[in-house]
């Protein structure tokens, strides 16, 4: 466990997405916020100054890859981790050019999400060092 927990911000618009994602997250000791679409991720972005974001791509009002570009330009040190059930591959180069970290299938593996949370070394100079080694077989 790190010494200080992460800002996280879930963005899904299906409830069940978020109330797991929600409990594997604060299980392990990080706070947590949740919105609904890209309109609300924002400004809950603008607040609460994420430092990791997963974000589904097909939400009401507006979606993943749209809000992503907004809150990159906003809080570019904010990772976002995309989340979809249409993982076709135009989607993940979209998310990767638009600055995600990477981009995860919908369903997902709980064991996988905890696995992404332990490999975040915020804390530590090696994080951004390593960033792209760290997260290769996510994409």
């Amino acid at each position: 466990m790190m010494s200080e927990p992460l800002n996280i911000l879930i963005v899904d618009d299906q409830p069940g997405v978020r109330y797991l994602l929600d409990i594997v997250i604060r299980e392990v000791g990080h706070r947590v916020y949740t919105a609904r679409n890209g309109l609300e991720a924002i400004e809950i972005a603008k607040s609460s100054h994420p430092d990791l974001i997963f974000m589904d791509v097909r939400m009401p009002l507006m979606g993943g890859l749209e809000a992503l570009g907004e809150i990159k330009a906003m809080i570019p040190e904010t990772e976002v981790i995309i989340m979809t059930a249409y993982g076709s591959e135009e989607t993940v180069t979209r998310a990767m050019e638009g600055g995600a970290l990477c981009c995860i299938a919908k369903p997902f593996d709980v064991e996988k999400i905890k696995g992404l949370l332990e490999k975040l070394e915020w804390k530590q100079g090696s994080y951004k060092e390593n960033k792209e080694t760290l997260f290769k077989g996510y994409a």
